[in-house]
């Protein structure tokens, strides 16, 4: 090996003991690697823009930014608040049903996020017993199709960078639905392992909420326990206002009526989940005002609103902002939102006009503290166009019709064109430190590649690949690229071993499918660790698991889930 090929097997070394040993964030490592690779001239600057503008790269970014105002949608979280009941059994499955089904066309971990609440939230069933069930679901729904995880369109990149046409949309489906169906079910003859742990408390600081039932909502004639209503993540009705009166505490089988004013308190910040209820109308919604971004403020002690109601001051024509939300420390608030009278120090959450800036009374009433975001919800025209337009381009794709890639830019427009998103929201959803993630990968490997090493370690096992059965060089690639996905991330996985597969495939002669499906089908498979891919680390923070909790309940899993991949790889491609 000469220096150039030293170098880059150093830099590659670095990079992954830095992922593993260290907590530095991974697009940081990655960025650190890539600029290495430039300085010690091993890559060029071509080669970069090359890697940073990857079919299969574009194609993650557009499927995330559209997966974004897909999320806006009611679609998750209306059915997430039906999902968990007092039987166990049901609620299992009912979760494992909507996640792997979503996970194979959403982004899983967008999925996960929007029902962490509602199971966390459940009045039936520990947490814990479901909040890693729902991690490995979103997992085992994504290998079912290309757009599942991101893992799978960088795996295509490479296919396609090597004069492969590319994985077709359906060929993860059968080894995907396989594993995944039976992992299902081993995973919940497997609950008793899962411990019972307590739900963390809540940290954040908890507004008063208001909220009036039309007479047209579905909520009207049926009880809380069957609205859901217990199920909304980190808000809790505590009263309900009704002709007038005040009614507290509410029971589960308490009837919700028509012109009820709900009074809930909790998390404000989730309050986009009431919004998504049909003909449930938020107070700053009546005052017609509610904004995906709303600024927090605290009324100053020598503010003339004091002492007075929102109802009294005319608080909408005076400020051009509606009041979503109220909190005030060390005290319980009750009644009507409208009606309560303001003391200084109090929070107030506001949706604001255009004008609000503008107005000279602000300084003496408030001091501005900061903008929260809230997810405002799309009109049913809206939500008829996101899920609509979504499928439609994901069946074009599917069926090979439309490039998907070209299919979701197209969708992208008419998503801004119609109002569902708006050019300052795609900038801020950009995943750049996925995309720095991505490109630094895929550029370590054109640097592997471009030296040499990778020629030279095929030439340095080449006795032993010449002489074993391709399918022990397959379970050699997979159990690589597991170990690594576990240690590492799931992309950063796919990306450093594909050149690897792709050098053992030379050698034996082999078909390249197998082992690329090998790649893709094992960097998913994060089932051990809670740090090796997203979903894990999200339930992993939402409740008091133990890293212990995941290699017990996980590592049966893993195993059973390479198993049947692995087999079905061997007797499809005769391996």
């Amino acid at each position: 090996m000469d220096i150039n090929q030293y170098l880059v097997l150093a830099i590659f070394t670095g990079t992954i003991l830095a992922l593993v040993v260290t907590d530095k964030r991974p697009s940081l490592i990655f960025a650190s690697s890539l600029l290495a690779l430039i300085a010690s001239q091993q890559l060029i600057i071509s080669d970069v823009i090359k890697n940073l503008t990857n079919q299969g790269l574009i194609t993650l970014i557009l499927l995330l930014l559209v997966s974004s105002a897909v999320d806006k949608t009611s679609l998750i979280k209306r059915l997430g608040r039906t999902l968990v009941t007092a039987n166990f059994k049901t609620s299992f499955w009912r979760l494992f049903g909507l996640t792997f089904t979503s996970s194979a066309l959403l982004n899983n971990t967008a999925v996960v996020a929007s029902l962490i609440g509602p199971v966390k939230q459940n009045q039936y069933h520990h947490a814990s017993r479901l909040l890693i069930p729902l991690s490995y679901s979103a997992i085992l729904g994504g290998t079912v199709t290309l757009i599942g995880t991101s893992t799978n369109l960088i795996v295509d990149s490479f296919l396609i960078e090597h004069g492969h046409p590319g994985f077709n949309f359906w060929d993860f489906t059968l080894y995907g639905l396989v594993a995944g169906l039976s992992c299902g079910l081993l995973m919940y003859l497997m609950t008793p392992l899962l411990p019972k742990i307590e739900n963390k408390n809540n940290q954040y600081n908890s507004y008063f909420i208001e909220a009036d039932v039309e007479a047209d909502s579905e909520l009207v004639g049926k009880s809380v326990e069957e609205n859901h209503l217990r199920n909304l993540p980190e808000l809790f009705l505590i009263e309900v206002s009704r002709d007038g009166k005040l009614i507290t505490p509410i029971t589960p089988d308490f009837v919700i009526h028509a012109n009820d004013k709900l009074i809930f308190t909790g998390n404000v910040q989730n309050v986009d989940n009431l919004s998504h209820i049909k003909g449930l109308k938020l107070f700053a919604e009546s005052d017609g005002l509610l904004r995906d971004n709303l600024t927090e403020v605290i009324i100053s002690n020598r503010a003339p609103i004091i002492g007075k109601t929102l109802k009294v001051l005319g608080f909408r024509a005076l400020f051009d902002a509606a009041v979503v939300a109220v909190r005030r420390d060390g005290e319980s608030l009750s009644g009507k939102l409208g009606e309560i009278k303001l003391q200084a120090g109090d929070f107030l959450l506001l949706a604001t006009g255009p004008d609000f800036v503008q107005r000279h009374n602000l300084a003496k009433n408030f001091f501005i503290l900061s903008e929260k975001k809230v997810v405002t919800k799309l009109s049913r025209f809206q939500e008829w166009i996101t899920v609509g337009g979504f499928l439609l381009t994901v069946g074009l794709a599917a069926t090979s019709i439309l490039n998907l890639a070209t299919g979701l830019l197209f969708f992208m427009a008419i998503l801004v064109a119609s109002g569902i998103t708006s050019n300052n929201e795609i900038k801020r959803n950009i995943p750049l430190n996925l995309i720095i993630v991505i490109v630094g990968a895929l550029s370590l490997a054109t640097a592997l590649e471009k030296s040499g090493v990778i020629a030279q370690l095929m030439d340095a096992i080449h006795p032993w690949a010449s002489s074993v059965s391709p399918i022990w060089a397959l379970v050699t690639i997979y159990v690589l690229t597991l170990v690594l996905t576990e240690l590492v991330t799931n992309n950063a996985a796919a990306a450093l071993m594909f050149p690897f597969a792709y050098g053992m495939v030379e050698v034996l002669g082999a078909p390249l499918m197998p082992f690329a499906l090998a790649v893709a089908f094992a960097a998913s498979a994060s089932f051990i660790s809670p740090y090796g891919y997203q979903t894990n680390l999200l339930v992993f923070s939402a409740s008091n698991y133990k890293f212990q909790h995941f290699i017990k309940f996980g590592l049966p899993i893993s195993v059973f889930y390479s198993t049947i991949v692995l087999l079905l790889l061997k007797y499809s491609y005769g391996l």
